[in-house]
């Protein structure tokens, strides 16, 4: 009951101040003249309390939100005149003999018109219509981002999963380079990967990771990359700025530097990759650069690391970041924008 009612606050302060200022406009003409307070004055106002969450709990989710415009009227009208009708009747003043009456007591229906009565009891109950149909489109509202953001996560996991074997398969194969030349390189490359794997079991699944374990893990990367070269001389990765007290979404920047390495190395294991990141207040702007070294028959799942990170970009980042992929059929290059980088962990 007490989470109900915590949950449900807003709720209960707006109908308190609603009511507030019903009752303040009705007894501020009494109070302000020192007047009687009319006979038929609480009565009405029970009357419209009454009206009021009849139509806030039962007619309008009954019929109104479900579509059934025209009978919601109808019931509406009969309901508020039936209601204006027979509190107009039993509290109707008498008035004694008169010579414009004739003889007997007769009624002074000009007291208080009917149509005055009619408003006053039409207001609140517009108001309580609006305000259910507007907690309803909130709860609407609130749901279809609760479910939007669930099913953003879910699609976030969804294209890890999808980027983590890829990785996996790339870095298998350069040891498995390195194994096939007998290089005294393979157990440190070992070790690397395992701290790259640690890396994805136990920060990958997290929405946000600090941006200075992401720049390990890269240059982590960068240095298995460097064992399996031939000639690494023209391999660079250049930081500026400050990158503590930030925060990026795991595997951000990988695909990228993946696929330089991919498509960048020749045959004879020459290879021309340039990796630059950018860190401002405002801002992390990457550039890597390759030159495209041999040529590969595209096959079903190259460029799935991509395609993800593209995704990703789209999913996290919506309209936040800019990215630029340019091929002159010589180099490859990547430049990577994001706005409002998030503050760290």
């Amino acid at each position: 009951m007490v989470k109900l009612l915590v949950k449900n606050r807003v709720q209960i302060l707006v109908h308190i101040s609603i009511w507030m200022l019903l009752y303040g406009f009705a007894f501020y003409p009494v109070l302000n003249n020192a007047q009687r307070i009319p006979s038929d004055l609480l009565p009405k106002l029970v009357a419209i309390i009454a009206l009021f969450y009849i139509n806030y709990f039962y007619l309008v989710p009954a019929l109104l939100l479900k579509k059934n415009v025209l009978f919601y009227i109808m019931v509406s009208l009969v309901l508020l005149l039936c209601s204006v009708m027979v509190l107009h009747h039993m509290y109707e003043p008498i008035i004694p003999d008169n010579a414009f009456f004739g003889p007997g007591p007769r009624r002074n229906f000009g007291y208080t018109p009917i149509y005055r009565s009619f408003i006053s009891f039409g207001i609140p109950y517009v108001i309580s219509a609006i305000l259910r149909l507007y907690v309803e489109w909130k709860r609407n509202e609130n749901l279809r981002l609760s479910v939007e953001k669930e099913s953003i996560k879910s699609e976030l996991q969804l294209l890890k999963a999808q980027l983590n074997p890829h990785f996996l398969f790339n870095t298998l194969n350069t040891i498995y380079a390195l194994s096939v030349k007998k290089s005294p390189d393979t157990s440190q490359a070992i070790v690397d990967l395992s701290e790259l794997m640690r890396y994805m079991l136990y920060e990958a699944d997290k929405d946000l990771v600090p941006l200075n374990k992401e720049l390990d893990y890269i240059k982590s990367y960068i240095q298995l990359q460097r064992l399996r070269l031939s000639d690494s001389e023209n391999v660079s990765l250049k930081i500026t700025g400050e990158d503590r007290g930030r925060a990026v979404p795991p595997l951000l920047f990988i695909s990228f530097i993946e696929n330089a390495f991919k498509y960048g190395t020749d045959y004879k294991g020459k290879t021309y990759v340039k990796i630059t990141l950018t860190i401002t207040d405002e801002s992390i702007y990457l550039n890597v650069k390759n030159k495209i070294g041999i040529f590969r028959e595209p096959s079903k799942n190259s460029g799935i690391g991509l395609e993800n990170i593209r995704n990703q970009l789209e999913l996290i980042y919506p309209a936040l970041h800019e990215l630029k992929v340019d091929n002159d059929g010589n180099n490859y290059e990547v430049s990577l924008t994001i706005y409002q980088l998030k503050q760290g962990l």
